[in-house]
């Protein structure tokens, strides 16, 4: 509780190196700076598309996937810790397997030239495609955490439920919306949650995949933050926090709120 006390303080001061002992109050400048901040915006909309891209594509991933192998077949549980297997390397790992994969001379330029395609994308090297590349790194390496969870929930619904349900002459179409979505309500709320928060914080992932370039394109607020401080502007990057504090606390908030109705709901 004390730092989160502190760290509020120092954010409305000018705490820098040549004032470490002692920061002077200086009220919202440091707020008035960063919404006037071209790159602070820019980190701060990078942060939202990276946090919404995840969520949707690793929750969508997550669902199908386990829709599909929670049926009995042959190497199921193969499968199923084939997905879940990027969830335990470490992020320097896949960072170096996605570099590896999308550099200039990368796997996925010799694929397009081996096609007689285009094979000179630089993909880390372009403002447009590098943040894509992250996101992407991100979804690979979570999207079987997503789909365990849903396997675990959809395995927990009672048997009784699908039987009677058959018995009215239900169809696998109306099963699945019917009985199988309300009862994965809590599910999806993990997941969601766990996906937005993870999103909004989001470090790792572009750090040692792009390191926030080319130029400032993939910063989000965690790098940026972790960027100015090293520049010595303590406060600024404290007020940063705090700020990046308030956006995971709201989002999350309203998510559950939504999440909670629908469960209520059904």
């Amino acid at each position: 509780m004390l730092p989160v006390l502190a760290s509020f303080v120092l954010s409305f001061t000018d705490w820098n190196l040549n004032r470490f002992l002692f920061p002077k109050f200086n009220g919202i400048d440091n707020f008035k700076y960063l919404f006037g901040d071209r790159y602070f915006m820019l980190s701060l909309k990078n942060t939202l598309i990276f946090a919404a891209c995840t969520v949707i594509f690793k929750t969508s991933i997550g669902f199908f996937t386990a829709m599909l192998l929670v049926k009995k077949f042959p190497l199921r549980n193969f499968i199923r810790t084939l997905f879940v297997l990027p969830c335990v390397l470490s992020m320097v790992i896949v960072g170096i397997l996605f570099i590896a994969l999308f550099r200039l001379d990368g796997m996925v330029n010799q694929l397009f030239s081996s096609l007689g395609m285009t094979a000179d994308i630089d993909w880390l090297g372009n403002r447009n495609t590098a943040l894509y590349i992250a996101i992407l790194s991100d979804i690979w390496r979570w999207s079987g955490f997503c789909m365990a969870v849903f396997v675990a929930g959809i395995q927990g619904i009672p048997r009784d439920y699908f039987e009677a349900a058959e018995i009215d002459g239900a169809t696998k179409g109306q099963l699945r919306r019917l009985i199988i979505l309300p009862l994965l309500i809590p599910a999806f709320s993990v997941v969601i949650t766990f996906n937005l928060i993870g999103g909004l914080k989001v470090f790792e992932q572009i750090y040692v995949v792009t390191k926030g370039g080319p130029g400032y394109a993939t910063q989000v607020l965690s790098t940026y933050i972790f960027k100015t401080f090293g520049q010595g502007f303590l406060g600024r990057s404290t007020a940063m926090g705090l700020i990046l504090f308030v956006v995971v606390l709201l989002l999350s908030q309203l998510a559950q709120y939504f999440l909670s109705k629908a469960e209520v709901e059904y």
